[in-house]
């Protein structure tokens, strides 16, 4: 418990303001008054406040103030602006108050900072499209906002042990789900790596442990390994007269473990756990040479993968991330990879936009990262208002790779990876993207759902006579192209609407349906139409019919609520009942927060496709609508970020009850040696001394290695965990995990 001693504080915040200035090291006597009348009044704004952990809540502004400067390179304004930027939410001191004593410029990024700071605080509503639209508005109005605001993150996360254990799991989803792609987008790999390793912290503590505990156990081995490896590529690099430093940089834990999920591998098995990065000093005008000639060095004393090779010093990467790549083999076994980089690349690297910034007027640069901010421009003026479509079309922009590919004049066209021809076409014209019928890839015939690849010339071939149609969607990745698609199909979706609702409003007057807006949403819900025109115009093709009404007009108006896996809901699928011929059954949920205008006691769910809950597992539900089913998902679902932030107000917690008359299918995949009779001792472990209900066995042995995937039915965790043990003791196998998605 905090116990507040005034002159301690009062020393404190003395030393922390100087700490503040150490870093932020001004160059000019105005602006080192502007950031002390800053000081001053947040200090006197908060001066009665404290945070949640009782101390002065001066402690956080300039903390807020020291990341800006110190770790993400920011200017006088910048540091002003972080000072202040709880000023006006939380005093009562105003946006003319700000303006009057600083200007306009800070006056308008704390306006920014206290709307986004209005966004993320509401407690009635998920985030959503229009609310994720607003911050990003900000983010081309003015970067610093979003930089500044990612700094208030990433204190907030430094100091989250005194909040909730709740409210801890809600921000630490939030800031892997989109604060951290958003730090990594605009190139603070520090940033973006701390703020997933914290929110690893409280939403996965045991793993966050276990892997912190294994990196500090192999430390010593791996200081060794580095040492020797490095010898002979710091001998030649001295030789050779090269200004440079040398060292090696673990992967964070989140990292870590997004790695052993991935290959499906404990943490002994991850070899790249750490990589050598070489910092030369070198000028800007001789820096890309420099790199090669130290590449060139490196390979003289280890082979190279070169497979693993990557040059993003000819074309960086979309955040302005400069740098040479490669993989080598140690003289001991293991691959080790090494980053090559200039002073001037390691800084963009580390503090992102804002070293960019710095360089580019100098340097003249056509930055990648302005034609990023473009990208999300156009995004925000596309027609789809859907909130889960919208923060995904986003935050794809965020993670995605890059590839180039050129046009027949020779141009270079940057597109995310996986883009197809159709993408390449909208993102010359949109309409060349109306008309595209496939394309000539280096001089190769091509449709136009065809994947592209670094370094292809591309070449669209048009025909008046085509238009976009809906499947169109599911060939592109961009937004410019869905958003022409979409209005284009919307635009012919529109022409057939009027006699689509006429037909829809026969149907509900034959089933008694008082045809209203109210009625038709629900109605719209219930068969998973986006909007009243997509329903309307399935009615006007038959897609929808009377059965489909006379369905939800039974189902809602009797009981209240749809038939369990009537409707979809996102990620779900009905749940696996007890067996065949017997009645579905559903457990009571304990929910520690059940909705008041849900059901109580016995609730109609489904389980996530996404994850497969099963009674043991620790879950959440979704109620997306008052008249869905409850959706399960495990709290360490892939999803889960995503869903607690867009969905927050619609999750509640639930707890299991014990019903060993129900049975749920799980999965588990298993690998080994290959031997004669496995299949028998399977069999005889899961039937004989299990007593476990298998579904189906498959096993598949090439060149003396099985693999085989087990689908069985199961009352609780415990069944899987007992299966998974047993089976692990026989001899040969190697590895047995559960498999998440059903």
């Amino acid at each position: 418990m905090y116990l507040p001693d005034v002159e301690v504080e009062k020393s404190e915040i003395i030393k922390r303001y100087r700490n503040l200035l150490r870093v932020w090291k001004p160059r000019a006597p105005a602006d080192r008054i502007s950031v002390k009348k800053a000081f001053k009044m947040a200090l006197e704004a908060h001066k009665d406040m404290r945070r949640k952990s009782g101390e002065p809540y001066i402690y956080h502004p300039l903390s807020v103030a020291t990341i800006a400067a110190g770790e993400i390179g920011l200017g006088t304004t910048s540091v002003i602006c972080a000072l202040l930027h709880d000023v006006v939410e939380d005093t009562e001191y105003t946006i003319e108050d700000i303006r009057g004593l600083f200007g306009d410029k800070v006056a308008a990024i704390i306006d920014g900072l206290t709307k986004i700071k209005g966004i993320f605080d509401q407690k009635s509503v998920s985030i959503g499209a229009e609310n994720f639209k607003k911050i990003l508005l900000t983010l081309s109005d003015d970067v610093r906002v979003i930089l500044i605001k990612l700094a208030d993150r990433l204190h907030n996360m430094r100091t989250l042990d005194a909040l909730s254990h709740e409210k801890r799991v809600k921000i630490s989803s939030e800031t892997t789900y989109l604060y951290a792609p958003l730090a990594h987008r605009l190139g603070l790999h520090a940033i973006k790596s701390e703020l997933e390793d914290l929110a690893l912290k409280y939403t996965e503590p045991e793993v966050y442990e276990t892997i912190s505990r294994k990196l500090k156990e192999t430390a010593k081995g791996r200081s060794r390994f580095v040492n020797k490896f490095i010898y002979p590529i710091k001998k030649a690099l001295t030789l050779q007269g090269f200004r440079y430093t040398i060292q090696a940089r673990e992967k964070s834990i989140a990292a870590i473990w997004l790695k052993m999920q991935k290959k499906e591998v404990p943490f002994e098995e991850v070899y790249d756990i750490f990589a050598i990065r070489i910092v030369i000093d070198s000028p800007v005008e001789s820096e890309k040479s420099d790199c090669w000639k130290v590449y060139s060095a490196i390979t003289d004393f280890y082979r190279p993968n070169m497979d693993r090779l990557r040059d993003w010093i000819s074309i960086p990467k979309a955040n302005g991330y400069e740098a040479l790549h490669t993989t080598v083999m140690s003289h001991t076994g293991q691959w080790v990879e090494i980053q090559i980089r200039s002073k001037r690349m390691d800084e963009v690297a580390e503090k992102g936009y804002a070293a960019h910034w710095k360089y580019k007027e100098s340097m003249h640069l056509n930055s990648r990262l302005d034609n990023w901010l473009d990208r999300i421009k156009e995004m925000i003026e596309s027609p789809d208002s859907d909130a889960l479509s919208f923060i995904d079309d986003v935050k794809g922009y965020f993670f995605l790779e890059e590839i180039s590919v050129f046009t027949p004049q020779g141009e270079l066209r940057t597109l995310p990876a996986n883009s197809t021809v159709l993408d390449f076409a909208y993102a010359i014209h949109s309409e060349l993207g109306d008309t595209c019928i496939g394309a000539k890839i280096d001089k190769k015939l091509a449709p136009i759902n065809q994947k592209l690849k670094n370094g292809q010339q591309v070449e669209i071939i048009t025909s008046r006579k085509q238009s976009p149609k809906e499947e169109w969607l599911s060939y592109v990745v961009t937004t410019r192209a869905k958003t022409n698609i979409k209005l284009a199909v919307r635009g012919e979706k529109k022409k057939f609407a009027k006699p689509g609702k006429e037909k829809l409003a026969k149907w509900f007057l034959q089933c008694g349906i008082e045809f209203t807006n109210e009625t038709i949403r629900k109605f719209q819900a219930s068969v998973n139409f986006n909007s009243f025109i997509d329903l309307y115009y399935a009615a006007y093709q038959d897609k929808i019919g009377f059965k489909d009404v006379k369905i939800f007009g039974t189902a809602s108006f009797n009981t209240g609520w749809k038939t369990p896996g009537s409707g979809k809901t996102p990620g779900a699928k009905p749940r696996i009942g007890a067996g065949a011929g017997q009645t579905e059954k559903f457990p009571v949920l304990q929910g520690i927060l059940i909705p008041e205008e849900g059901p109580q006691g016995q609730i109609r769910f489904d389980v996530a496709e996404c994850c497969n809950p099963i009674p043991g597992d620790e879950v959440i539900g979704l109620m997306s609508t008052p008249e869905s089913p409850l959706v399960l998902h495990r709290t360490n679902c892939s999803r889960i970020h995503e869903l607690i932030t867009v969905f927050n107000n619609k999750m509640v917690s639930i707890n299991w009850t014990n019903r060993e008359s129900i049975t749920f299918l799980a999965e588990i995949k298993l690998l080994g040696l290959d031997k004669l009779g496995l299949i028998n001792e399977i069999t005889k472990i899961m039937s004989n001394e299990l007593n476990l209900n298998i579904k189906s066995l498959r096993i598949e042995a090439i060149n003396g290695i099985t693999e085989g995937i087990i689908s069985f039915y199961v009352h609780n965790t415990s069944n899987i965990d007992d299966a998974m043990n047993k089976i692990m003791g026989i001899d040969g196998i190697t590895n047995v995990t559960r498999i998440n998605k059903i």
